[in-house]
């Protein structure tokens, strides 16, 4: 999202608001949507195939799946045929689940020492409270299968050809 904000000279400046996620959390959303996209086939995907797959270190997604195992979101089989699939249907699991397992902290909170207590409250009344809230709704909106849709609306998008 982009905002224009004067600066001190009264001359608009370009603001970026972002949330910054880091690379374990996106690796999961990666992986999650690999396995959704799986999901109907009841074959279990190893951790192997997925590092190969999308280009992600093997122990790096170890360490992802142990927090998505332990947030339940994916069960593993054991075995020669083993792997991990998704616990839940794709339409049931959103991005907030997958980040709340794997995220130490999706929001930070605000600490200000500044000397007037008042402005900082009413700065966390009026924006940081209605900012998160409506981070938490949308990260709770968007499921694994809205992932999927995306991703298949995009490579049909990239997949025209333009002639002239």
């Amino acid at each position: 999202m982009r905002h224009f904000l004067p600066d001190l000279r009264g001359r608009s400046i370009r603001v970026a608001i972002v949330m910054k996620i880091s690379a374990k959390g996106r690796y999961g959303l990666v992986a999650m949507t690999h396995l959704a996209q799986n999901f109907n086939s009841g074959t279990p995907i190893t951790i192997i195939s997925i590092s190969n797959k999308l280009g992600i270190s093997k122990i790096y997604l170890e360490q992802v799946f142990a927090l998505l195992k332990r947030a339940k979101l994916v069960t593993s089989i054991k075995g020669s045929q083993g792997g991990y699939q998704l616990m839940q249907k794709p339409s049931e699991i959103t991005v907030y689940d997958i980040l709340s397992a794997i995220e130490l902290s999706l929001m930070e909170p605000t600490i200000s020492e500044s000397r007037f207590p008042e402005l900082d409250k009413a700065i966390n009344t009026c924006v940081y409270e209605p900012l998160d809230k409506r981070i938490f709704e949308l990260l709770k909106s968007v499921t694994l299968e809205d992932l999927l849709n995306a991703v298949h609306k995009e490579m049909d998008t990239s997949s025209l050809m333009y002639f002239i």
